[in-house]
């Protein structure tokens, strides 16, 4: 499997450390997440925005352990955050998590997530 990063001369650069588009080939497996929370193992959901983006990636890295697949193969991200946060401190933790590896990434806000303790959610797209 291979994926390489798509970044056409013709259009600006991304706004950030994220690749425009993935582009994979001969992947023997896919693994599609639903969005995934910030709640931790005991139930408990951090109150800053921050700790909650790092809780999601722990989370999602624990979700991509099970499947035999690590961040290395994160090919799409799509990040769901509510008004009035620290956007910055939410990019950060991804960029953290993939350690200079380019993924596409969408990142939206939106009105409200299903709980209210909930700042932040993501749901990823990998392959190998």
């Amino acid at each position: 499997m291979s994926s390489r990063v798509i970044g056409p001369a013709g259009i600006a650069p991304p706004a950030a450390r994220y690749a425009h588009a993935v582009a994979t080939t001969g992947a023997q497996q896919w693994l599609h997440t639903s969005g995934v929370v910030p709640t931790r193992a005991d139930g408990s959901v951090p109150g800053d925005v921050g700790e909650q983006a790092r809780t999601v990636w722990q989370n999602i890295a624990a979700v991509l352990s099970e499947a035999g697949m690590s961040g290395g193969d994160i090919v799409s991200v799509t990040t769901y955050v509510v008004p009035g946060q620290n956007l910055g401190a939410v990019m950060a933790e991804r960029d953290r998590f993939l350690g200079g590896h380019l993924a596409a990434s969408t990142l939206v806000v939106v009105p409200e997530l299903a709980q209210p303790a909930w700042k932040v959610e993501i749901a990823v797209v990998a392959a190998r």
